[in-house]
């Protein structure tokens, strides 16, 4: 289960931290490896939820990278 995964009333509460973003961008790594894997071996059909899950992680990734850039646009201001 991916660890970007969290109840409604949790959302937006958690902190992120290095080790958060580490683990996703580990997940990841094995995400790709699978996906590639079942591509390979002509099964492309079964690896849509990886995929499913791989983009929601690449997402919420790319949230806290917009999140970062906007808050030290506003410092340097």
């Amino acid at each position: 289960m991916s660890v970007i995964f969290a109840p409604d009333w949790l959302r937006g509460k958690a902190k992120v931290n290095q080790e958060t973003i580490q683990r996703l961008l580990e997940e990841n790594d094995q995400l790709i490896r699978c996906i590639v894997e079942y591509q390979n071996k002509g099964r492309a059909n079964e690896c849509v939820q990886y995929q499913h899950v791989l983009h929601r992680n690449l997402i919420y990734l790319a949230s806290i990278a917009d999140a970062n850039t906007s808050s030290l646009t506003k410092v340097v201001e």
